[in-house]
Order: structure tokens, then sequence, then C-alpha cells
């Protein structure tokens, strides 16, 4: 009795500490905006759990966050309605998830308190970088690489507990296969842990009829699955996805990504002082401490390498083949901390592990240990929850629309999405590219049926003035001269009689049908800038107010 009672204060305690651990993040997801990247995923995520499994017309980036994220976000979407909170909620949620799977690693063969020490150093690892407010956007806000650590993560967790199961190595190829259809990040950094790791463990045990041989089989054949998979998917017209980006840079640009990269990696563990960080240098060097944990850990790991467990290997190479797959491609730079995400966690893990031994013998040894990692724990926490929530920016504008009876028009990328996403679709605005002073159909993060003319009628444009990158200008050279103009908060309302879907261009070789194609090219973000203003009239309102146009 006594033992079945300690097994239900030990579970209580660790569902409690995850469910202050979720509000915490919840907390400081909050003081964070939502833009029109994770309102993209957001609006994906609605079409899911509404039947549109295929995601048939939507044309998506080189990631998709297929099955993990988006299901996630269209979950809660159904619990609390399409919204800002919910996608704060569906955040919160999944920095938990990636967070619970590291703590599964870091705390494997270890008792008692030094359970719990490692769990402490994971949370402090991954609530350090939350003292700055970009590195919440990175982590927080929108789907961005974070979440696919999960995937990594819970196919280590899998290999290391059970090794040599039969189910093991089934399992391990439907989590690969499902993590590449996600985000090829996997195919890229996973797949190469297991199978050098895999197949490492064969060699020195020179035997091929093993359950680590197994392995290698399956995360190896998880790659021609996943491409079978995907190409499935687009017979039956699921999802078209642009391009990947992904190539070798020159190799005399090496030297110079290599200092971007140790930027990167200190920036992702919270160890620079940008500009609204809390804390400032303190938290820096708090952020320097985790770091350099992280750093302890492999290096441990790499002089035990033959007596480390699974994981631990998994986990290094995993950090080597990221960081190194990212300094010799074309995405390295000093702002794309998000391309190596997975290297927080899995650092974190390797903290933990180096830094707490797997038994603490002694009252009062467990008790400093205990203390002293869950207040470095507590102190980035609730330092990061102390900024103020955040009023949605598009909320005004929003509100003002949907007051007026404007329900479906077209906007610039970073003023589209966002709005729609903030009215919970009552409002329907369909990004559009400027290019060469034309007005094109955009090919990312886009749904094609949305720009058919004999489906929707759009008769209002939004043009931005606090971006400059869709000036009102440059809609009226296209469109023509609007009946009239209004200013919302620090946009213009451009409304025109006639349906603007009509007159939009279309990039060679793209069409809007039904199902389309992956195109040639595109661009991510416009930033065609406009001097000229309107010569019409503006009318000047406040959210709610002003005639009914």
């Amino acid at each position: 009795m006594r033992r079945a009672a300690r097994r239900w204060w030990t579970a209580a305690a660790w569902a409690g500490g995850g469910l202050a651990l979720f509000a915490f993040f919840l907390r400081i997801s909050l003081g964070s905006r939502v833009d029109s990247d994770g309102a993209n995923n957001a609006l994906q995520a609605w079409d899911l759990v509404h039947g549109h499994v295929l995601l048939h017309g939507w044309v998506i980036g080189d990631a998709t966050f297929y099955f993990f994220e988006l299901p996630l976000i269209g979950i809660v979407e159904l619990l609390l309605g399409m919204g800002n909170l919910a996608f704060h909620v569906a955040s919160a949620l999944t920095y938990l998830i990636v967070a619970v799977c590291a703590v599964a690693l870091a705390v494997t063969d270890s008792r008692g308190p030094a359970r719990a020490a490692r769990c402490a150093v994971v949370v402090t690892v991954l609530a350090t970088p939350l003292l700055t407010a970009s590195s919440v956007t990175l982590l927080l806000e929108e789907p961005d690489h974070i979440g696919t650590s999960a995937f990594m993560l819970a196919s280590f967790l899998l290999i290391d507990r059970a090794p040599g199961r039969r189910f093991t190595a089934p399992l391990l190829c439907v989590i690969l296969c499902a993590g590449q259809l996600s985000d090829l990040t996997v195919r890229y950094i996973a797949v190469p842990a297991v199978v050098l790791v895999c197949g490492y463990r064969v060699l020195a045990a020179r035997r091929l009829r093993s359950g680590d041989a197994a392995l290698v089989v399956a995360a190896a054949a998880s790659v021609p699955l996943e491409s079978l998979l995907r190409a499935a998917m687009r017979h039956l017209g699921a999802y078209s996805m642009a391009a990947p980006g992904a190539r070798l840079s020159p190799m005399r640009l090496w030297p110079q990504h290599a200092a971007a990269t140790w930027l990167d990696v200190r920036t992702l563990y919270g160890a620079v002082v940008p500009p609204h960080t809390r804390l400032g240098s303190v938290g820096a060097v708090f952020g320097l401490a985790c770091l350099l944990a992280a750093v302890f850990g492999l290096g441990r790991v790499a002089w035990t390498w033959r007596a480390a467990r699974r994981a631990e290997q998994l986990l290094c190479v995993a950090i080597v083949f990221n960081l190194g797959v990212f300094l010799v491609s074309v995405f390295a730079s000093a702002i794309a901390s998000h391309e190596i995400a997975a290297v927080l966690p899995c650092g974190a893990v390797l903290a933990a592990r180096a830094c707490v031994p797997a038994r603490i013998t002694g009252m009062p040894q467990a008790f400093l240990a205990v203390t002293a990692t869950a207040l470095a724990a507590l102190v980035p926490l609730a330092v990061a929850a102390t900024r103020p929530p955040l009023r949605p920016a598009a909320a005004p504008l929003a509100a003002w629309l949907e007051a007026h009876g404007l329900t479906y028009g077209i906007a610039g990328y970073w003023d589209a999405s966002v709005v729609t996403m903030q009215s919970g679709d009552r409002v329907q605005i369909r990004a559009v590219d400027i290019r060469n002073k034309k007005i094109f159909v955009p090919y990312w993060e886009t749904n094609a049926l949305w720009y058919n003319a004999s489906r929707y009628d759009a008769r209002f444009v939004v043009a931005d003035d606090h971006l400059g990158t869709y000036p009102a200008a440059a809609f009226e050279r296209h469109f023509g001269r609007p009946v009239a103009i209004y200013r919302v908060a620090s946009w213009f309302v451009l409304i025109y009689r006639t349906n603007l879907l009509q007159q939009l261009e279309h990039y060679p070789n793209q069409l809007v049908p039904a199902r389309a194609s992956p195109p040639s090219y595109f661009e991510l973000k416009t930033h065609a800038r406009n001097s000229e203003t309107s010569v019409l009239r503006v009318h000047s309102v406040s959210p709610g107010t002003g005639s009914r146009p």
C-alpha cells in the first residue's frame, strides 16, 4: 500500500509540475504577437479539422508541420475557436511536449532527487532563451522547427528504452516518416544520426542480425516511404509544396558561416543581449552558463563514447549534423537560429545528464541539488512571465472591417492571414504580391482556391502605412482609383466596386484552378517600396466608428 501511495504521489507531483510549466509557457506566449506566418498555420489547421484532411488547394512552404503542430492547433481551435488565444495555447502545448520529451530522455537511469534535479536543468535550459522577446517568437509563437525536435527526441527515446523489441523498428520507421513529411529537417538530421549510431553499434558488436541493424534498416526505409506517401497524397489532390531552397553554399563562405553559426547558437541559448531582454547582461550570463553546460555534456559523451547510452550518442550526432549541415548550406546567417532549433532541447538533455549524477546520496546533498536547480529553473520562467500581455496588432482593423460589412478583400502578406485569424475567419483577407508594379497571386502559404473569382468577390484592399511594403499608391496603379479610402489605425482601406480577383496577375506557368503544382520560383516576402501617396480624399476613422463604406 505504501509503495502504491508513493507512486500516486509521484505521478501527481509530475502532473502538477507539467501543468505549472504549461501555465508559465502560456503566460510568456501571451506577451508576444502572432503574425501571418503563424496565422497561415492556424488557417491550415482549421481546414484540417473541418474535413479538408489533404489541405486541397494549399501551397505550403518547405515545411508542412502536418503531423504535429497542425493537428494540435486544430484540436485547440475546435475547443476555443479560431483566434489568438487558441494559437497561444497550442504554441505553449508544443513547447511543453518538447520539454516533456527532453525530460524523459534526461531522467533515464536516474532515481529520486536526481530525477527532479535533471528535470529542473532541462527546464532551465529551455526557459532561459525566453528572457528575450525575439526568442519567444522563435520558440513559442509559430511552428518554426522547434516542434520538429519532438520527432527526434521521441525516436531517440524509443531507441534508448526499447532497442531490441519487435515493435521498435516499425514504430521508429513510422515516427521518422511522419517527421519527414512534416519537416525535412528530420531527414537531414535524425535519419543520419540513427543510421550512424546504430550502424556503429552493429559493427562494434559484429552482429548483422541484431536490434541495431533493424533500426538502421527502419531509418533508411523511412526516406523512400515518405516519398511514396507524399506522392500518393499528391495524386489524391493534397497540398502542394514550394520547392525547398536547401543547397550547398560556396566553400569560400564557410568561414563567415561558422561565425554566423556560433552567433545563432548563442542566440538560441539566450547567451546574447539583444533589445527587449529581461535581466539584461545577467540573463545573457545565465544563457552562457546553459550553453557551456550543453557543451560540457557533448564533450563528456564524446570522451566516453563507448560507454555512453544510445540516446546520448544520438543526441551528440544530431547536434553535430544540425550544425554541420547548417554551416555549409545557404541558410547560414546571423538571423537564422530557427534552422538549428533542435540543438536547444538536445543540448538541454546532455547538460542535465552531465551536470547531475544518476544517484545523489545523502539528504543534504539531495536537498541542495533539488533546491538549486529548481530555483535556477524558476527564475527565468518567472522573469519572462512578467512581460505584459500584448493586444493583437490587427485587432482594430479586424473589428472595423467586420463592423462595416467588409468580409472579403486582399492585402500584403503581413496584413492578410493575421486579420483573418484574428476575426475568427469572419473577415477573410487574402495575401497578394507586388512585383514590377503589378499585383500577383502569391505562391507561398496560400490556398489557390481563394483567388477563384467565380467563387469569391473581393471588393476592398488593405494597404499598410506602418511597413511601407504594400502602399496604397501601388494598389491604385494596378486597380485604379477606389471609390473611397478609409484610414483605420495604421492601415488604409481602399474600397472598389468591382471584383479585384479578376484583375490579379499570375506568375508564369501558375494557374489558380483546383489542383495546383509547385511553382518554379516564388518570393516569401515582397519588399517593394514606394513613397507615393494617394490623391484621393482619405476618411480618418477610429475602429468601430465612421460611416458605412
